[in-house]
């Protein structure tokens, strides 16, 4: 019966993931992760309501003033309270991170799905593409392509997410290899299933936990780079609040105002560590070799 199919089917998934679950919650250091992860997102969700001041209102306060009372982070060369602004950057630097590794994911998974299922000569060409993009520093690929498309907010995450491509299209490949020649692959071939029908419900839907946990690696590799992007005056421009154009503003202050690259700098090692953790342990989470 279909209906009966369909909720066995939802009762699999549903336990798989508590089991998941389960075996995460075990790892008390990626569940410190989450939890830095999910306050950060919601900080930036209701940055409106949290933040002090307008990020970008001048003389909200003396200029370079250290931490008081008044300004809990100080303020910038220009009087603008530093809190609200590294409470708003975490909406630039996390949205960038996402869309960045969405691209990634989405465009390297499928290269790395189809040169799996094919093999042969499209995945010596395309495999060679992704090792020739894979020896360029990913900061230096990044760079390349902010300079030929041009310094924005779409531009930058276009950039990143180019830029993690081969990595997802390395992985998926790994994993599509060993799927194809499974048995239901070949029972949906021989029910006459087109090739891009299996890539995309066959294929696809078992290579997501590498691609799931390369996602949160990803996404704090991802604001790294587009911290330095900015930092290098390649990314968000100013007056726009983000991590890394904060950083490469505070440089020129860092004896007289430390304050200014020391909280932003604290704040992106804090999510990469977070991001970094919590990705350790859900890899072990999905781990086959784990789930005795």
């Amino acid at each position: 019966m279909p209906g009966t199919a369909t909720t066995l089917k939802r009762d699999k998934r549903q336990s798989k993931i508590g089991e998941i679950w389960r075996r995460l919650k075990i790892n008390k250091g990626a569940v410190a992760g989450l939890a830095v992860i999910l306050f950060l997102s919601a900080m930036a969700i209701f940055a409106p309501y949290l933040a002090p001041y307008e990020p970008n209102k001048m003389n909200s306060g003396p200029r370079l003033a250290s931490p008081s009372m008044k300004h809990p982070l100080g303020t910038d060369s220009f009087g603008r309270d530093q809190l609200s602004r590294v409470i708003y950057g975490a909406r630039i630097s996390l949205y960038v991170g996402f869309i960045a590794v969405g691209i990634g994911a989405v465009i390297g998974g499928f290269i790395g799905a189809v040169v799996g299922y094919y093999g042969g000569r499209v995945d010596n060409i395309l495999m060679r593409i992704m090792d020739v993009l894979l020896a360029v520093p990913q900061i230096i690929l990044a760079i390349a392509i902010v300079g030929a498309l041009g310094a924005n907010l779409v531009n930058l995450m276009i950039a990143v997410g180019v830029s993690q491509i081969p990595r997802y299209a390395r992985i998926v490949r790994a994993s599509a290899l060993s799927v194809r020649g499974q048995e239901f692959v070949e029972a949906a071939r021989a029910i006459g299933a087109s090739d891009l029908r299996i890539i995309l419900e066959n294929i696809l839907p078992n290579c997501m936990a590498p691609i799931i946990v390369q996602s949160t690696l990803g996404v704090a590799s991802a604001i790294l780079s587009a911290a330095a992007l900015s930092f290098l005056g390649l990314g968000i421009q100013p007056p726009t609040p983000e991590w890394g154009s904060m950083l490469s503003l505070g440089r020129q202050y860092m004896r007289n105002a430390p304050h200014l690259t020391f909280y932003p700098g604290l704040v992106i090692a804090i999510v990469v560590l977070a991001l970094n953790i919590f990705g350790d342990g859900l890899r072990d989470a999905l781990d086959p070799k784990l789930r005795q």
